[in-house]
């Protein structure tokens, strides 16, 4: 039986190093959109699998049926201006990206914890310098964003011993995590040392980590501290806010994965600040042949009458 064609049109650059998307597909025929196979019209392609691409793409495409995100997040689909409705729309859920996600924030707070920065720059200057390493269960890491991102960090977070708590838009039940919801912000901000944001870009979470923010987090008695930790959307951080935080002590450090604008300008004064952590948006880089196999199955799934998984709610965004 002839499998049904997939528009792909995602630059996975450095990601395809540790395999090729068609080695998850089954032998699915692809549309190669990115790498610039342009067919004359994409009439009878139903599906597309997307990141960066075209805005008029989708109006090259009547018979679309399903609009596949090439990752966690759905945002760069929803700002698409020609975005048909009705269309369903379904992110990627895989353990290869959760877990992947998960390690690099569980790295960060360690790093912040044993205080490696310190230690780095004592290295450079070939000096035995001590400092002060409390117990990860002396610190309070807070959770934005309780998918399973965050719901996996907080299960890693615990078993390393720190003391999680989460907030969510409406509240989440999380065994051993203390949970809050929309209404209790402020109170879940005054327990956090190390703030963690996994929140989905929406409307409501746009700017969210500002300066107002980050001066109602709790400073720890002996680390650097408050701490924030972004993994999540880079527009949901105000980066002038994060860096007046940092040049005035409302902030003790930071690790960042996403910014407002990527590439993050050489121009950014974030780069300069030791007690900054700056990554290329390589938290959770996803596995291409899980993301194959993934959108593969997804589609034998709708085809055989069994229904979509992970589907995105656009009222909501995420």
């Amino acid at each position: 039986m002839d499998q049904s064609t997939l528009l792909l049109s995602v630059d996975f650059t450095a990601a395809e190093k540790l395999g090729s998307i068609h080695d998850g597909l089954d032998g699915r025929p692809v549309v190669d959109w990115s790498k610039g196979e342009r067919p004359e019209s994409l009439a009878g392609i139903k599906y597309a699998l997307v990141w960066e691409f075209d805005s008029d793409l989708f109006d090259r495409m009547p018979d679309l049926e399903v609009i596949f995100s090439a990752g966690a997040g759905v945002d760069k689909v929803l700002a698409n201006p020609a975005l048909p409705q009705g269309i369903p729309i379904v992110r990627f859920v895989d353990h290869s990206l959760t877990t992947r996600m998960s390690e690099w924030i569980c790295m960060q707070c360690l790093n912040h914890l044993r205080q490696q920065k310190h230690y780095d720059a004592a290295q450079k200057r070939s000096e035995w310098s001590d400092a002060p390493q409390p117990q990860a269960s002396d610190v309070t890491v807070g959770i934005m964003g309780l998918g399973v991102l965050g719901q996996d960090s907080a299960h890693k977070l615990k078993a390393l011993g720190f003391n999680v708590i989460g907030w969510s838009r409406t509240q989440k039940q999380i065994d051993g995590v203390e949970c809050y919801d929309e209404a209790h912000l402020d109170e879940f901000l005054s327990k956090t040392n190390y703030l963690v944001g996994l929140l989905p870009l929406t409307q409501g979470t746009t700017g969210i980590f500002n300066r107002d923010l980050f001066g109602k987090l709790a400073k720890h008695p002996v680390l650097p501290s408050p701490v924030f930790i972004n993994g999540g959307r880079g527009k949901s951080q105000v980066e002038t806010d994060i860096a007046s935080c940092l040049q005035d002590g409302t902030l003790g450090g930071v690790s960042l994965d996403v910014f407002e604008e990527e590439p993050l300008s050489s121009s950014s004064p974030l780069w300069k600040f030791e007690n900054a952590y700056i990554f290329p948006h390589v938290a959770a880089n996803s596995d291409v042949k899980s993301l194959g196999a993934y959108v593969d199955g997804q589609i034998k799934r709708y085809e055989s009458g069994e229904g979509l998984e992970n589907l995105v709610d656009v009222e909501l965004g995420y």
